[in-house]
């Protein structure tokens, strides 16, 4: 039964560790990725993976509970959330950006035509 216990530990460990380092990696986009939008894609991928990461492992080190039931529900609400709300605010950013195609690359054209 200690194996258990201390496999239990290992794993809740290791994935505490990778939301840790999830979070570091999403901080270096906030604060070196250079137009808004990349910002905010690092910081919604980063969120909604570190988040998921801290509290499953969370969940791993402190067994099946009521405690653990209410961390998986603020996993799912956070998966069902955050993309949602970083589309909307992307959308908001496209639309009202006057400047938007200086920050993008040169688009394909998906007709197959040539521009005159």
């Amino acid at each position: 039964m200690e194996v258990l216990g201390w496999a239990r530990l290992i794993a809740g460990a290791l994935l505490l560790l990778g939301g840790l380092i999830i979070f570091v990696i999403e901080l270096y986009g906030i604060f070196h990725l250079k137009y808004v939008l990349n910002r905010m894609h690092a910081a919604a991928m980063g969120d909604t993976l570190g988040i998921s990461f801290s509290l499953v492992g969370l969940m791993v080190l402190t067994g099946f509970n009521f405690t653990t039931l209410k961390m998986m529900l603020i996993v799912v609400f956070l998966w069902i959330a955050s993309p949602v709300s970083s589309h909307l605010l992307a959308r908001l950013e496209v639309t009202t950006n006057d400047n938007f195609k200086e920050h993008c690359d040169e688009l394909p054209d998906l007709a197959g035509g040539e521009e005159p």
